[in-house]
């Protein structure tokens, strides 16, 4: 019991984690806030974003295993199929504000300026549609939880 609170906890608190440096993202990748500070910023930002992320999966990952329902119960269930696809297609779509920011700061490094408003616009689109798709995740776990769809 103490061992399954302790992965719920740290799956809870990874959680959290990667929502606020998702939502920070989203604060800062804006036209009108856009400076030198702010694009290293959004770099750092997206930098914790993924290493949270990991530890998402990680300490999901670990509640299968070593939780109290076990991974034949969780692997056999269709919302955890849909939670894994969803947090796979947030992975996928982050991608691209990635490679965005890593650019944005050589860009900066190279003294070539700031990036264009549209490709802020773009880049922010995706962050949102991140935001936005994160949000099914945990309806998902809470019908996991309570049963409904279960095998």
């Amino acid at each position: 019991m103490t061992l399954e609170a302790l992965l719920a906890g740290l799956h809870i608190l990874a959680i959290l984690s990667l929502v606020v440096f998702l939502s920070s993202q989203a604060a800062l990748c804006r036209n009108e806030w856009m400076n030198a500070s702010v694009v290293r910023r959004l770099a750092r930002l997206d930098m914790i974003y993924g290493m949270t992320a990991v530890a998402v999966l990680l300490t999901g990952l670990a509640r299968t295993w070593w939780g109290m329902k076990g991974l034949d119960w969780y692997w056999h269930q269709p919302l955890l199929h849909f939670k894994f696809g969803m947090f796979v297609v947030i992975g996928l779509i982050s991608i691209k504000p990635t490679l965005t920011y890593r650019r944005w700061v050589k860009a900066l490094d190279a003294r070539q300026g700031l990036p264009e408003e549209r490709e802020v616009r773009a880049t922010r689109r995706l962050v949102m549609l991140q935001a936005h798709l994160l949000m099914l995740i945990p309806i998902a776990a809470v019908m996991l939880a309570r049963g409904v769809m279960t095998k």
